[in-house]
């Protein structure tokens, strides 16, 4: 499924307060190449610090590519792509709406990973998107960060991450020339993605030491369901404790028993979920199965104090991952997702004490005998969310 190795650094980033920091430094320490993928770069405060540190990059000579969704990110200003053509810094948009836009299933593959390689040496991977991280709250609240999380990795997976974004790059390059009838430049960029380098700088680590750790992809392709299957192995190894922290939580029929299993063993099975309104489908959906999982012992907490965004495990205490890949059918059947798991007790216990805050602190437990009275209304709006998410993944041609 996948191996882990030795020979990595890896810290953990706890909202955007350290991460974003950390990755404009990074970018403003680069000295050869940066790739930078992203969900949402938005035209904020924070964006314009990330965009500052490419336009700087580039300014001294670093190749700078950039990609960003075409949902997420369906338009950049035009006095930002001004500024990018200016200083020599390319970017690529993944797959346009269009004038059709979703009306096209198709269109509902997303770019949801987010992940930045500086000189091939140093790595970001996680669910952080560039974008401000203070979010408006109402009912008396200000302001709150959303609780999410990164990684700043060193290491062998370093080069494994650079592949995939440099391939990911040629294909949509390739893409882009077929559109303008550029065959032999789409030809040679396609050939690219068969030979490109693992080595470079930062690639030679020793793999005797360190933390282990590994990288997960999601996609169409070869790693349709790695993702999924890692968390289902994990939870099946569980002895002792799982700890799952989702922004959109809506597992499908293989991973809900995995959970009911392991609470069946004697593990005590924890999810951290988000609690406050933020979309009507990701909302809803998930409802529907809380109610299973409640009466099999899982207790579920829904996080109160501002946004949840997070989408990270912990699994007894040493089997830790931070990512971008949701538990959810967008997620595990139709996004590019990337996590980077760690195999490290003291990696896995940094993670594990914001979890546990925010649970002890920040939210409050389902009851299951609350839980099941709650407003008729509401269990209408549930289960019709639920329908229309499995209607939208059989026009997909994905069962759930």
């Amino acid at each position: 499924m996948y191996t882990l190795r030795g020979g990595h650094s890896v810290q953990l980033l706890t909202t955007g307060e350290a991460f974003f920091p950390a990755l404009v430094a990074a970018l403003d320490a680069a000295q050869l190449e940066v790739h930078l993928e992203t969900y949402i770069f938005h035209d904020d405060v924070t964006g314009e610090a990330v965009l500052g540190a490419l336009e700087r990059a580039a300014q001294r000579g670093v190749a700078v590519y950039l990609v960003v969704d075409g949902i997420g990110t369906p338009t950049l200003p035009q006095r930002w792509t001004e500024r990018m053509r200016a200083c020599g810094m390319q970017w690529q948009q993944f797959s346009p709406l269009g004038s059709l836009g979703l009306l096209i299933p198709g269109r509902w593959r997303r770019l949801h990973r987010k992940l930045c390689v500086v000189d091939r040496a140093l790595a970001f991977c996680g669910g952080i998107n560039v974008l401000d991280d203070f979010v408006e709250l109402s009912h008396g609240l200000q302001t709150s960060r959303r609780l999410d999380f990164a990684v700043q990795v060193s290491g062998p997976l370093v080069a494994d991450i650079y592949q995939t974004m440099d391939q990911f790059w040629q294909r949509l390059q390739a893409t882009r020339q077929l559109e303008r009838g550029e065959f032999r430049g789409a030809k040679r960029s396609l050939e690219r993605v068969a030979v490109v380098p693992t080595g470079g700088k930062g690639a030679a680590s020793d793999s005797t030491g360190g933390m282990q750790a590994a990288l997960l992809l999601r996609d169409n392709l070869r790693n349709r369901t790695r993702i999924e299957r890692a968390y289902r192995a994990a939870i099946a190894r569980a002895k002792q404790e799982v700890v799952i922290s989702n922004a959109y939580f809506l597992p499908g029929a293989k991973l809900r028993r995995s959970l009911v299993h392991a609470v069946q063993r004697g593990v005590r099975v924890r999810l951290l979920l988000q609690g406050r309104y933020e979309f009507f489908m990701q909302f809803h959906a998930a409802k529907p199965v809380y109610g299973a999982l409640l009466d099999a012992g899982v207790e579920i907490h829904e996080y109160q104090t501002g946004f949840l965004h997070a989408k990270v495990a912990v699994i007894d205490g040493h089997w830790a991952t931070v990512g971008s890949s949701n538990l959810d059918p967008l997620s595990l059947l139709l996004a590019r997702e990337a996590n980077v798991v760690v195999d490290d007790a003291a990696f896995a216990q940094t993670l594990l004490a914001p979890l546990n805050a925010a649970i002890a602190q920040h939210s409050v437990q389902l009851d299951r005998t609350h839980f099941g009275s709650r407003p008729l209304w509401q269990r209408v709006l549930d289960r019709l969310a639920n329908n229309l998410m499995r209607l939208a993944l059989f026009l997909t041609g994905r069962d759930y």
